[in-house]
């Protein structure tokens, strides 16, 4: 079976338990090799984080889903994780959530002789993500896009921890 084909049949496991739960999937990626096979997940909560313990319960029923089901032929290791200050990006609304944001796009290929942008998320238009970098603005199609994730600056820390103490 192929590697897309195991991660959209997680996907589809997952999201039960995640709408059960009031998380979210924010990406399932499967690495190594069939001797040693890692299957990585990422949750999280729209509004506030996940904690150590949801991950271990989503871990928990995800394990007995995939046993259930049994996807792999061959032992893996499943990781159950939050996606971190630096998380990737993979949906429109996930562009249209953390606009105002720094992110750090890659394409498959050279635009204009270059394949990382960094800038501000301004959103998404169309079929394309829409970055302020430095003093140009920038739309790259979404399938133009190998991989794209924030970019967590300390000043970024900084302001984010003096919002929350005037709250």
């Amino acid at each position: 079976m192929k590697r897309q084909d195991i991660t959209t049949q997680v996907e589809e496991l997952l999201q039960p338990i995640a709408t059960r739960m009031g998380l979210e999937t924010v990406d399932v990626e499967l690495h190594g090799t069939i001797e040693r096979t890692v299957l990585r997940v990422l949750m999280d909560r729209p509004e506030g984080g996940i904690t150590v313990e949801e991950c271990a319960r989503v871990s928990e029923a995800l394990s007995r889903q995939l046993d259930l089901y049994d996807l792999f032929a061959h032992t893996y290791t499943l990781e159950v994780s939050s996606p971190g200050l630096d998380r990737p990006l993979r949906t429109d609304a996930e562009y249209r959530r953390f606009a105002g944001r720094r992110a750090e796009l890659q394409t498959h290929e050279a635009i204009n002789g270059q394949r990382r942008f960094r800038g501000i998320i301004l959103g998404v238009v169309g079929d394309s993500v829409v970055l302020q970098v430095d003093e140009r603005q920038v739309q790259i199609t979404k399938t133009a896009i190998l991989r794209a994730h924030l970019v967590v600056e300390l000043e970024d820390l900084r302001a984010d921890l003096n919002r929350q103490s005037q709250e």
